[in-house]
């Protein structure tokens, strides 16, 4: 067995979180190490924990749309890594799904990017996302999307593509103007590249 497939194993075994979960661990991750896109997002939702299929929701069909990307390639994991910062779905709060759990980024993170050769574009999505991947990073999210263009070409900072940010969408339509336009440009561009 390959490095990457005795990671994941691993991680599918993972149980660090067991005792403080709303529901048994369900590591639910898309990754190999020839992808070109990173997807960091949260944590998964409700939906996916059910499905164990990662944005296996409406916020999944909105991330699709802002990135120009139909379902099939959208989980090919040859093509598109999806490694968020909790693994396991963490529960629901009163404004929506809790934080994704420490542990998880500790334990796992590091040697899943270690074994991305071929990524060229992370898109860091959600705030917990932008924190680890933009170190020092502790400004207000909409601070952190607007300047987008500060951070290269090898990462954009999102929003959650959730529902719930439908009235952060509208007060920000920069956000569809100019940040999305480059969006498509930089994923096709990576997922067309030969390297």
């Amino acid at each position: 067995m390959n490095r990457h497939l005795e990671l994941l194993d691993a991680i599918r075994r993972c149980d660090r979180c067991a005792a403080v979960l709303p529901q048994p661990p369900r590591p639910i991750l898309q990754w190999h190490p020839a992808a070109r896109l990173l997807i960091a997002g949260q944590a998964p939702g409700r939906v996916a924990q059910a499905s164990g299929i990662p944005f296996d929701d409406v916020s999944g069909e909105r991330l699709r749309d802002w990135l120009g990307l139909d379902r099939a390639t959208f989980y090919d994991p040859e093509q598109v890594a999806i490694l968020p910062m909790g693994f396991c779905f963490p529960g629901s709060g009163r404004n929506g799904d809790l934080p994704p759990r420490p542990e998880c980024a500790d334990a796992w993170r590091e040697r899943c990017l270690a074994q991305l050769p071929r990524r060229r574009l992370t898109l860091a999505i959600g705030r917990h996302a932008q924190r680890w991947h933009l170190p020092g990073t502790a400004r207000p999210l909409t601070e952190v999307v607007r300047d987008w263009r500060a951070y290269g070409p090898g990462l954009l900072p999102l929003p959650h593509p959730s529902p719930r940010n439908a009235l952060w969408l509208r007060r920000n339509p920069w956000f569809e103007s100019e940040l999305l336009p480059e969006l498509r440009r930089r994923v096709a561009a990576v997922l067309a590249a030969g390297d």
